[in-house]
């Protein structure tokens, strides 16, 4: 598992660092690249291939596809990180992009990366017919915005120090972390013109992976240290954040997240799917400490 990571993250930075080079090198360049690289775990787009493969979509097109995700994960991150936002100072073991380069550079350099991702789709690098280019362009856009990642973290400020309901929290989560998710396992069936049926099915269970991927990473805020996880831990109890951590418990947010998994296994089986590959990475995603 962490050497086809690895491999991923290989060919999608290179892939970045190359379109980022082609372009017209400004002031913002700088901010943009600490923000992007090294880059996390690849996840998002180890999931884009464990669907897209069985879809038989090229590695290529899948890598161009994973670099515009890993741009939109990058803004929302240096984003989130601002203190107008959830206020962290570290980031993936290292300053945050506003500590490293200040407070309006950090916006303007995540403006930049989410603009740049759809730069990524649109151009010629990514070999599919334009109408599927149009199509990934608009999800990717509604995944980003105010129902998507953008809204979530509305959500996620709003609902500090509150008591907020289980199906409340679990719609701020799809929102914040599950939509990106959502538009991997989404990319395949809107290359090969599924039907809006398919489209849906693949969108729920990107939801569920999200949602997966946000309660391993609220266990890893409970539990885990700062060294390890690359940035600041247990603050989600100190600002009140509303996980299913706080309302379920710790013990039964773990029960949780292993029903989803067992969904999301069973729906794929159901649909004819070989979900081996994509199995290894939700135990990845459950079992990583950082």
């Amino acid at each position: 598992m962490q050497n086809k990571l690895a491999q991923i993250a290989k060919d999608t930075n290179l892939f970045l660092k190359i379109f980022i080079k082609k372009q017209k090198k400004t002031e913002l360049i700088s901010a943009m690249k600490y923000g992007l690289f090294p880059g996390g775990k690849k996840i998002r787009s180890k999931i884009l291939l464990d669907i897209g493969t069985v879809f038989k979509i090229k590695y290529d097109i899948l890598i161009v596809i994973g670099a515009a995700i890993e741009c939109i994960h990058a803004y929302s991150l240096i984003h989130d990180d601002l203190p107008c936002m959830d206020n962290d100072s570290l980031r993936r073991g290292k300053p945050s992009t506003h500590i490293k380069f200040g407070e309006s550079t950090a916006v303007l350099a995540g403006n930049s990366l989410l603009t740049m991702a759809f730069e990524i789709l649109a151009s010629s690098n990514l070999k599919i017919d334009q109408k599927a280019k149009v199509d990934l362009i608009q999800k990717l856009s509604e995944s980003s915005g105010h129902i998507g990642i953008a809204g979530g973290q509305y959500l996620d400020l709003s609902f500090e120090k509150k008591k907020i309901s289980k199906n409340k929290i679990i719609d701020m989560e799809i929102k914040k972390t599950g939509k990106l998710f959502s538009f991997c396992c989404v990319v395949p069936a809107i290359i090969k013109k599924k039907n809006n049926k398919e489209i849906k099915f693949f969108e729920n269970i990107g939801a569920n992976i999200g949602l997966l991927f946000q309660i391993a990473d609220d266990l890893i805020d409970f539990r885990g240290s700062s060294k390890f996880a690359g940035k600041i831990t247990g603050k989600d109890k100190k600002k009140g954040k509303a996980t299913l951590i706080s309302l379920l418990g710790y013990k039964n947010a773990i029960k949780y997240s292993n029903k989803i998994k067992s969904k999301i296994i069973n729906d794929l089986d159901k649909y004819g799917l070989n979900s081996n590959s994509l199995n290894e990475t939700l135990n990845y995603i459950l079992t990583r400490n950082k």
